[in-house]
């Protein structure tokens, strides 16, 4: 085990210092730590979560992320996935989501929704984000240059969200001022600095977006409409139902997971588009057999999810390295995502890169992104949208990146066209 004050700011995960870093450093220090014998131990980070301290072991290699995907028996997902400090149990009526859960109760959870999304509704999901990508584009043309992320990236995922649930547009500021705090990391420009209030800010968050969906609930069990609510409301799959806290936490997910992922891989595909103008030529000159392969490649390049955590259920030796049971592990997708003994080059953006088996979804098992799908669509969608008719937008200036240590966040990028 590895003590935490041998690290460095520059490679000490557990320091907000590190996330405050330029990319180009926090890529060095994960090619540092990949190099070393065994995964590093790192002292747990400051955490407004009054749970167990203890520290964790980073995965930072692919091949360990992969191996500790397969086996999610052994690397459990069941006492969080997405804290390092165990959440407080009032923490789970809000955040206690399938994420959170092993099986059965996890397969349990994803079958019901799995089957609310009929293939009905995704046609109908797929016609919602062309019309959308359409409207925000003309809406930006109307506008002129501004901040892309106010104005493109961080609308139309979480519009597409609302939409697809039945949630009215009266209700859109709220729940992007709920999503933007929940997902904050130690971003002081949505979250304060004092560790108690922030736990608060984060409660009283779910506790909102909670209350949205369960009174929506109520009204689609007794009106039902042609909305994901009211399929997950009245849905009832070998008799079983989502109870009002589960459909409530999946609401959360989704909306969270949904809208801040794509969200920021949007706004990176921007910069990365205007950084590399090959790479925007090349897609530019071949949408329609490209565009899929350049999604693949800005999910992995940007990992908007930068880890998940595990706990581990019993002592277990895996790629040689022993673990016992308790010890925490993060499987530092960004970290797999540019490892050289997986990817040629890693750090070069390439749109045409093949294979590409990427982790930017997570990796292969139980708990790999439910939303991919949507995800992809909402990407190759805006982004076709936006090189057909405002082919010359580019950013101008660096990113203000998201201070946290979970989301690969740009908060504002400035964008002109002509």
């Amino acid at each position: 085990m590895t003590d935490q004050q041998t690290w460095s700011n520059d490679l000490n995960l557990s320091d907000n210092a590190f996330w405050a870093l330029p990319p180009a450093q926090r890529f060095a220090a994960y090619r540092t730590l990949r190099a070393l014998e065994a995964p590093p131990f790192f002292e747990a980070p400051q955490s407004p979560f009054v749970g167990d301290k203890r520290g964790y072991y980073a995965l930072l290699r692919h091949a360990d992320v992969a191996e500790a995907s397969r086996h999610p028996q052994v690397f459990s997902s069941a006492a969080g996935a997405t804290s390092v400090a165990d959440l407080p149990v009032e923490f789970n009526e809000y955040f206690g989501s399938m994420i959170n859960m092993d099986d059965p109760r996890h397969a349990r959870l994803r079958r019901i929704v799995s089957r609310a999304f009929t293939p009905k509704m995704i046609s109908k999901f797929e016609e919602d984000v062309r019309h959308a990508a359409s409207r925000i584009v003309d809406e930006l043309l109307a506008t002129g240059p501004c901040d892309f992320v106010q104005h493109v990236s961080a609308r139309l995922p979480l519009r597409i969200i609302c939409e697809m649930m039945g949630i009215g547009d009266e209700h859109f500021d709220m729940v992007l001022r709920n999503t933007n705090i929940i997902l904050s990391g130690a971003d002081p420009e949505f979250i304060s600095e004092d560790l108690n209030e922030a736990l608060t800010q984060i409660l009283t968050s779910g506790g909102d977006l909670a209350a949205l969906v369960t009174g929506l609930a109520e009204q689609r069990q007794a009106e039902p409409r042609d909305d994901l609510v009211s399929s997950l409301a009245n849905a009832n799959i070998d008799g079983e139902q989502l109870t009002p806290a589960e459909l409530a936490s999946f609401f959360i997910l989704l909306v969270v997971a949904g809208n801040e992922t794509t969200r920021n891989a949007i706004s990176h595909a921007l910069y990365l588009l205007t950084k590399h103008p090959d790479q925007r030529e090349l897609l530019i000159a071949d949408l329609d057999n490209r565009m899929g392969p350049a999604v693949e490649e800005i999910v992995r390049y940007v990992s908007p999810v930068i880890w998940m955590r595990r706990t581990v259920t019993e002592d277990t030796v895996m790629n040689g390295h022993a673990f016992r049971k308790d010890d925490k592990v993060l499987l530092f997708y960004q970290a797999a995502n540019r490892d050289e003994a997986v990817f040629k080059d890693p750090d070069r953006f390439d749109i045409t890169r093949s294979p590409n088996p990427h982790v930017g979804f997570g990796s292969a098992g139980p708990h790999f992104c439910l939303g991919a799908h949507l995800a992809r669509r909402e990407i190759s969608v805006i982004l076709r949208e936006l090189l057909t008719r405002v082919p010359d937008i580019s950013a101008t200036g660096e990113p203000d990146y998201l201070l946290s240590s979970f989301i690969n966040g740009i908060k504002h990028v400035d964008c002109e066209f002509s």
